[in-house]
């Protein structure tokens, strides 16, 4: 785990490499790879330049990048692991390429030489890497099928790219100014975070999971070489228990694969299947006591300790918590947004990065659950909005327009306080039978016609699409993917919008912490294999991840098998209303967050009103409206909080 940053002047920049801006560049993200550093600049032209931080997990003696091949004809700067760089070592050899490490930084290289840009179709892991290939003059880089690795960059108006692991790398190289990026604004607001390659900072785009980019001399061209098929083989009828054995078999591999290291890994431990089921397979292949680390708050609705205890104890882990109390949440966020580089989307982020911050003292490495439910059909919204679609169809087709319309009367007519009417009021009784209403509008943060409400007029004019439209992403998603079905399609939806969200926060929690966090669920062989299932090994009935939770009975005790997904609760919205209200006056409420001109101060109060005055649960828009108050603070207002030490920290409002 590692963070990369780099730089490829144009012959019109008519400049070359600023060592100090290179350097600036690389430190900014020193929490990424504390143990080693690393500066290539191209001595021929001075145009090219490659920043390093290395956090060593594997060869940690002769791992030191940038890396050279054998002539010093290529150069690589790499973040990630590759997990299965040993198969390659012998057959590389035998083709004459000669190996000075053990590392898998080096097998890119070779790997690189034999099949040029599609050496990625050979690797199995995590990754984003740079190949400077000083014969073709050309920087090739790439990232891994599912985006657990980041990478960012910008291109200058001459041609010039920077790109980094994070953004702040390319903010400290001033090749462009901090700006808003409004188009992206709408996505953001509705969906946790942007959804594509756009980011919230104007000019500063993220390579997409699965792509290439080649550079040459100011012209870029970007591929996609992997995209996940849901394809089903119709060519003979397989039997469930068929399917169970080879998922099984695909999943312990992959935790197998996931074990490579040369110093002390362990997992994140939250009681929920998916980490459990990690814990059981893990269990199996190491010889010492697994070290588990598990997080959770005081409140009882947001503490399930239990669980993992449960799981800990079956499965004789070394095992440690931390609780999190609400003054070491709040005072924690500047800090955070700053390493998220954008607001944070979920609550849960800085409780990932307290379980981070223990774990990093035991350990160098941990496994994660991220990734099943978008595989497997976890979310409940996924069986709700195909009930919600099939009656939908059925209740437009045959209830007259009247008595939709005195339905529609008669639930939006029930009191605000009503518990009811929060949850008609996102059924088909009053939304249209369509997947834009149904799943992307009632899953929302700010769907649609709340953004018009919430955006003030001159922000709808930067944005300048003529109407606010904050699913384009997605949209455009759905029209590549190969699924017929409506399960696949939100499956595949998610995977390439929402997930990516999720494995950004584990990537920049656990690097926070500068610790590296691997993700079984998410090798590629898993992830094609189980999009191509039928259905009723996704979800059955009322049974999630049903393929899962059958391949783990009889390993995992019963009360892990049919608890109910719970997610990662944080009860923020507790906290808006009571002890930590001047959170929301000083981040949504105050004169310099309403200055800002971006939100319309009247919907924002009845909003904030409605939250703590009148019981309704607006806690995930007013999470939204903080963190985008914080990040603006930090990234436009200089009130930087990278530099703070986790001692310092300290609430001010509390």
């Amino acid at each position: 785990m590692c963070g990369i940053s780099g730089i490829a002047l144009s012959s019109r920049s008519r400049r070359s490499i600023d060592v100090a801006e290179l350097e600036r560049m690389r430190d900014v993200i020193t929490h990424r790879g504390p143990d080693d550093q690393g500066i290539f600049v191209e001595a021929r032209t001075g145009q090219i330049g490659f920043g390093h931080r290395r956090l060593s997990i594997v060869d940690i003696k002769a791992g030191h990048q940038p890396m050279a091949n054998e002539d010093g004809t290529l150069q690589v700067i790499y973040n990630g692991e590759i997990y299965n760089h040993a198969e390659f070592r012998s057959s590389l050899e035998e083709r004459g390429h000669v190996y000075k490490t053990h590392c898998d930084t080096e097998t890119i290289l070779h790997l690189y030489e034999e099949y040029g840009e599609e050496c990625v179709d050979h690797l199995r892991g995590m990754f984003a890497f740079a190949i400077w290939d000083s014969r073709k003059r050309e920087l090739f880089i790439a990232r891994d099928r599912l985006g657990v690795k980041p990478l960012y960059y910008t291109q200058t108006n001459d041609g010039s790219l920077y790109f980094a692991s994070e953004i702040k790398a390319l903010l400290e190289a001033r090749a462009l100014k901090a700006e808003v990026n409004y188009q992206a604004l709408p996505d953001y607001l509705a969906n946790h975070a942007p959804s594509g390659e756009e980011t919230l900072f104007s000019g500063i785009k993220r390579l997409l999971p699965g792509h290439t980019l080649l550079w040459r001399d100011g012209a870029i061209q970007i591929k996609r070489y992997w995209d996940v098929s849901f394809r089903r083989d119709e060519s003979g009828a397989r039997s469930d228990s068929d399917y169970i054995v080879e998922w099984s078999e695909l999943f312990r591999e992959s935790v197998r694969l996931r074990l490579m290291s040369d110093v002390p890994l362990g997992m994140f431990l939250s009681g929920g299947i998916d980490s459990s089921a990690i814990a059981a397979v893990m269990s199996g292949m190491v010889a010492d006591p697994i070290k588990t680390f598990s997080v959770a708050f005081a409140e009882r609705e947001a503490n399930e300790l239990q669980y993992a205890r449960l799981v800990a104890k079956t499965f004789k882990t070394d095992h440690r918590e931390v609780v999190v109390s609400p003054k070491e949440f709040f005072a924690a966020l500047p800090k955070l947004v700053w390493h998220e580089d954008e607001p944070l989307a979920h609550p849960s982020s800085v409780a990932l990065y307290f379980v981070s911050r223990l774990a990093s003292q035991h350990v160098k490495v941990v496994l994660t659950g991220e990734g099943s439910d978008e595989l497997l059909a976890g979310y409940g919204r996924y069986r709700k909005t195909m009930l919600n679609m099939q009656w939908g169809a059925r209740y437009h087709q045959l209830a007259p327009a009247g008595i939709r319309n005195a339905v529609l009367k008669r639930v939006t007519g029930l009191s605000s306080g009503s518990r009811l009417r929060p949850k008609l009021m996102r059924t088909f009784l009053t939304l249209s039978p369509d997947i834009e209403s149904i799943y992307f509008d009632n899953f929302a943060v700010f769907p649609r016609a709340m953004q018009s409400d919430l955006l003030t007029p001159e922000v709808c004019d930067r944005i300048g699409t003529g109407a606010v439209d904050p699913y384009s992403v997605i949209r455009s998603v759905l029209r590549q993917t190969d699924a017929t079905s409506l399960l696949d399609r939100l499956l595949y939806a998610d995977t390439k919008t929402y997930l990516h969200e999720l494995l950004m926060k584990q990537d920049q929690m656990s690097m926070a912490a500068s610790i590296e966090s691997r993700v079984p669920f998410l090798d590629h062989k898993l992830v094609e294999f189980s999009a191509r299932l039928p259905e009723r090994m996704k979800f059955r009935g009322r049974t999630t991840k049903y393929i899962l939770r059958e391949s783990m009975k009889g390993v995992l005790p019963e009360e892990i098998l049919s608890r109910p997904k719970m997610g990662f609760p944080v009860p923020v919205g507790a906290w808006f209303r009571g002890a930590f209200r001047e959170v929301i006056d000083e981040y949504v409420l105050s004169e310099r967050a309403v200055s800002r001109g971006v939100f319309d101060p009247a919907f924002v109060r009845s909003l904030v009103r409605q939250h703590q005055e009148f019981g309704e649960d607006h806690a995930e828009r007013l999470w939204a409206l903080v963190n985008f108050e914080i990040w603006q603070r930090q990234f436009f207002d200089g009130e930087n909080a990278g530099h703070v030490e986790d001692s310092q920290l300290e609430l001010a409002h509390a």
